[in-house]
């Protein structure tokens, strides 16, 4: 074992890499719901990976609006792809059920002084429905997720990795492994249904092993071995899942690829509206662009 990872701070954190694995398949969305929804044609009339990749956009957008943890959107995430892969829900009940599944990891996730009000967060998202609509959808969500709200994530995963990583390079390289950089990778790719599919730890690891590689840690490969085997995740797996999220990456890193879009957000944050809205709420942040490294 590397001796970097026999320290009673890193068995802990083993520990906890543990506990993780065992829970993570408890809560995640059904694969064979996910696959209908990327088969599905766009009709009008049926869920399609297109739709669902534009509501958890928006997602996106709204978690930075309100300057929220990746913790929180990722959690939104789950919660809104595990309902999708178990219920056919019409596009245009998509933005309540979307915004019900933000508003959950929410309440779930962050300080309470922090939490919008329903009416604040419908009307930021300039939506129709009313907060009772919005109210049932949450009881709906939940009886379908078995209130089951404590769901392991890839940004969890992702925390630990780089934890356990991070202690195996000298001072002055550690700025080469940022996480700022690794949690923008994470949400690029959660924008994509396709890695809904893909098991939390082995997201966690690809995006991990892909920026060792990239920025040519080479110090870090008996680390990052001694993890894929801690997750008993295989190398076929990783390799699988590393071309996809390099492609994705790709194509987010390109000015063709659509992020996500605070604009609206900050142009419905006017006049009456803005009088009327916590001034924590103007926390808007710049589009997610990916972190350079430190040269």
């Amino acid at each position: 074992m590397i001796e970097t990872l026999v320290t009673t701070e890193a068995q802990e954190l083993l520990y906890q890499l543990t506990a993780l694995l065992e829970q993570e398949l408890r809560c995640q969305p059904k694969a064979s719901g996910l696959r209908l929804i990327e088969s599905a044609h766009d009709n009008g009339l049926r869920m399609t990976a297109r739709l669902r990749d534009f509501e958890v956009k928006d997602l996106l957008s709204l978690t930075q609006f309100f300057g929220f943890h990746t913790e929180t959107f990722s959690l939104a995430v789950n919660f809104l792809d595990r309902f999708l892969s178990k219920m056919k829900v019409q596009p245009k009940h998509l933005g309540c059920v979307g915004l019900s599944c933000f508003y959950l990891a929410v309440k779930a996730s962050e300080e309470e002084r922090n939490v919008p009000l329903a009416t604040d967060l419908i009307r930021i998202s300039q939506y129709r429905f009313t907060v009772s609509d919005m109210m049932r959808m949450e009881k709906i969500i939940l009886e379908k997720l078995s209130w089951k709200v404590k769901a392991t994530t890839a940004f969890q995963f992702l925390q630990l990795y780089h934890s356990l990583i991070h202690e195996n390079l000298s001072c002055e390289r550690r700025k080469y492994l940022n996480f700022e950089r690794l949690e923008t990778q994470l949400k690029a790719c959660q924008c994509r249904i396709m890695f809904s599919k893909a098991k939390p730890s082995v997201l966690a690891l690809s995006i991990m092993a892909l920026e060792i590689e990239e920025q040519k840690l080479l110090e870090l490969t008996e680390a990052l071995e001694f993890l894929q085997l801690h997750s008993k995740i295989n190398n076929r797996d990783l390799t699988f899942w590393k071309e996809l999220v390099l492609k994705c990456l790709t194509e987010y890193s390109s000015s063709k690829c659509s992020k996500p879009n605070v604009q609206k957000l900050k142009w419905i944050v006017s006049g009456r509206t803005a009088r009327q809205l916590k001034h924590s709420y103007y926390r808007i942040t710049h589009l997610p662009t990916i972190p350079e490294t430190s040269s």
